[in-house]
């Protein structure tokens, strides 16, 4: 146990008393992010059972999920405390995947392909609702200096779940089958709710407020976050317009990979368990990918670039990879450019883009953020999807797609180095004293 604690020091900044709540919330993380990596590689090949075309409205099902979802949960997320709120939401999940599971396996043939196609939607918003939750829980019990210290340890718990999960359905998709693969992720969702239950116990929670913060301020889901207020938000500044711009160029190209990894994969694999496998190992190269340029390089890249010049590398390699897989359609370069954009987005890109978030007054903040990370993503899922539809049907692939990319990708780079730019001088504005209502009509 001493020796434990002495790796724990040199990790991380812990005091006094500490120790339980980081295990307990690390584990959170690690089972949470487990459960979903392996529900993911499920939700693609799910998705690549149907013909291209009720793949893109599986994309419009998942923005419509999503629009559906968002104020329910928001209103639940004002109205009930945490200690109530948390178990429910995951024992809600988990019963709906028991419930896929008992139709995937009892259900008639006849009734199998749309059970799979709700379960990608339902799937694409799991994500989007367990990790809102798990961070607004965390932001309750732990203060916010205790969050710099301790949350970047819990992330790298969530990134080892992560390859877990990845591991785990690359192993067993086979000797399984994917559809039992299902009850596995619930059981790693139910160990996530012990977590929950062992927090609670560890912070002596009897009457969470809710979403309280030091000096009464509620930090989860504050007033005006909603999707009208988002908009409003969005559409007063320039600012905000170009960080929903970049985020709608990142969705719309990530969406022309997947479809082409989608095509791919069904013409290279015809076995349901060897095509979850081979998404899996695709996942877990990622998490790995990511977790080593975490530790080591991005720290530096950041510096070295800036928040502008880590952006503007996004477009280049965008550029650079997405004709790739359409000229040479093996799983070998797909896998390649897959794995090198995906890992460079969750260690480098994603980071990048919050920080343009930081500079924000905290209601505006959370407004717009709500507001891009849901609607936005999810429009540009859909445009994504329907601009490949479009082009391939003019007969847009390989190097007349890197043609027709080059102007966006410029446009796109030039957007990135604008952000950076603004987002700095923001930064100073805050720094100087400026008013909230100078720094969001910026």
């Amino acid at each position: 146990m001493a020796r434990i604690r002495a790796l724990l020091a040199r990790a991380v900044d812990l005091r006094e008393g500490e120790g339980p709540a980081l295990g307990w919330a690390s584990a959170y993380f690690f089972l949470l992010l487990a459960s979903y990596y392996v529900i993911r590689p499920l939700r693609d090949e799910f998705g690549v059972r149907g013909s291209e075309n009720a793949l893109s409205w599986l994309f419009v099902g998942t923005l419509l999920g999503t629009a559906a979802l968002n104020p329910l949960f928001a209103e639940l997320v004002t109205r009930l405390t945490r200690k109530v709120f948390v178990p429910v939401v995951y024992r809600v999940l988990l019963g709906t995947l028991v419930l896929f599971w008992a139709l995937l396996s009892f259900a008639p043939d006849g009734w199998r392909l749309p059970v799979a196609q709700a379960f990608f939607i339902w799937a694409s918003v799991f994500n989007l609702f367990a990790v809102s939750v798990f961070w607004g829980f965390l932001a309750d019990l732990f203060r916010p200096e205790q969050g710099k210290r301790l949350f970047g340890f819990v992330a790298l718990g969530g990134t080892l779940g992560a390859v877990a999960g990845a591991a785990l359905t690359t192993a067993l998709a086979g000797p399984l089958g994917p559809t039992n693969l299902v009850l596995l992720a619930a059981v790693l969702l139910e160990g996530a709710v012990f977590c929950v239950r062992g927090l609670v116990k560890h912070f002596h929670v009897d009457d969470l407020s809710r979403a309280a913060a030091p000096g009464g301020e509620p930090e989860g889901v504050p007033p005006g976050s909603g999707a009208l207020s988002g908009l409003a938000t969005v559409s007063r500044s320039t600012y905000l317009l170009g960080i929903s711009l970049f985020l709608l160029f990142f969705t719309v190209s990530s969406t022309f990979l997947y479809f082409e990894q989608a095509r791919i994969v069904k013409a290279t694999f015809t076995d349901s368990a060897a095509r979850t496998a081979w998404f899996a190992r695709i996942d877990l190269w990622v998490n790995l990918l990511s977790a080593f340029t975490q530790l080591f390089l991005a720290g530096r890249v950041v510096r070295l670039l800036g928040v502008g010049g880590t952006l503007v590398a996004l477009p280049v390699l965008t550029l650079g990879g997405l004709p790739a897989p359409a000229a040479s359609p093996t799983t070998t370069v797909l896998a390649l450019v897959m794995v090198t954009r995906r890992a460079g987005n969750f260690a480098l890109f994603r980071p990048a883009r919050e920080v343009l978030f930081t500079v924000l007054p905290r209601e505006e903040k959370y407004a717009a953020k709500s507001f891009v990370d849901t609607f936005v993503y999810r429009f540009g899922d859909v445009v994504g999807a329907f601009a490949d539809k479009g082009l391939r049907a003019l007969g847009a692939v390989g190097a007349t797609l890197a043609g027709l990319f080059l102007p966006v990708a410029i446009l796109w780079a030039l957007l990135s180095a604008w952000l950076g730019r603004r987002q700095g001088k923001l930064a100073a504005a805050r720094e100087g004293g400026g008013t909230p209502a100078d720094i969001i009509a910026a």
